[in-house]
């Protein structure tokens, strides 16, 4: 990319010469330090133009560079437990985690973990920061503008949970003064931003941060996904998800930079090709079973990337 600015910049200033060149001929001295004070202008936006193209241009990685490199770079959570969360080994672990480490194991290179937050999924992509999200990254329209998402790996919701002594079963229960807490960057955010106007959100960076700020008695009830608000619920005594499904049905995905097609074209080829091993139930097994037990697991595990 460098090189084309510098073969951009070579043009730009070769035609300037030559347009300067051929003023001087058939002008007088003013003319000709007009001319050639036009053209230095010219080539000075052109300049700026094309080195604001080079620092906002998407940079991505392909599939043959990640495994020249031998390491590949994913972004996950590490406080939403038990999705993506560090252990009290310093670790990471959990569902988002377990396929991480399957998809480091089949292309043969070593796992670089960047911690993120719901706010900076797509940032951390199309600044080359990761070469994959896997940080429970529902899939929108909004979203598939600005990222490439993979075949889907788990069904998801929203969901709303508060105190047991005042359940929260409908968003018209909703007081004027109430604050409903939520995750900047979420679809719980954009949902209730879009089709409930006037209830007041108190927002946070951080799934822990909101967590606390919760257990803190700040926000009459917390939206997010139904799969952490269940998990809230059945892990603290003292809250009910008093709505359980809110919205539409969504999926969760991988996500790649957009444009980056060898890498998407690979993730998508592995999705279908564990799956028929039934990876994902395995994955289930191994770190949701004992947050949400064998109930949930035929309704939120997605095999080979078919809803059903």
């Amino acid at each position: 990319m460098k090189k084309n600015l510098l073969n951009k910049l070579g043009t730009i200033i070769t035609s300037a010469a030559l347009l300067g060149a051929s003023l001087t001929g058939c002008g007088s001295a003013g003319a000709e330090n007009t001319a050639a004070s036009e053209d230095v202008t010219i080539a000075d936006a052109e300049v700026a133009k094309a080195e604001s193209a080079e620092e906002t241009a998407t940079v991505y990685r392909t599939l043959d560079e990640i495994k020249e490199s031998g390491t590949i770079n994913i972004g996950v959570f590490s406080d939403k437990s038990p999705f993506g969360y560090v252990d009290e080994n310093g670790e990471y672990a959990g569902y988002d985690v377990y396929f991480a480490e399957k998809i480091g194991e089949d292309l043969g290179v070593k796992i670089n973990y960047v911690s993120t937050e719901a706010a900076n999924r797509i940032e951390y992509l199309q600044t080359g920061k990761v070469d994959i999200i896997l940080a429970n990254f529902t899939v929108t329209e909004e979203r598939a503008q600005e990222v490439d998402f993979a075949l889907p790996y788990m069904n998801v919701a929203l969901g709303v949970v508060s105190p047991e002594d005042k359940v929260i079963e409908s968003l018209d229960n909703v007081g004027a003064d109430d604050k409903i807490i939520v995750i900047s960057g979420t679809t719980a955010e954009t949902y209730l931003e879009k089709n409930y106007p006037n209830i007041k959100l108190q927002k946070y960076d951080a799934y822990a941060e909101a967590k606390t700020a919760f257990e803190n008695g700040n926000g009459v009830a917390w939206a997010n996904d139904n799969t952490e608000v269940i998990a809230f619920a059945l892990e603290n005594e003292g809250y009910k998800v008093g709505i359980p499904s809110l919205g539409s049905a969504d999926t969760i995905a991988p996500a790649v930079t957009k444009g980056n097609e060898t890498l998407l074209t690979w993730l998508n080829e592995e999705i279908e090709t564990i799956g028929k091993d039934n990876f994902f139930h395995k994955d289930y097994e191994e770190t949701l079973l004992e947050t949400y037990g064998k109930d949930y697991e035929d309704t939120l595990v997605v095999e080979s990337g078919k809803v059903q």
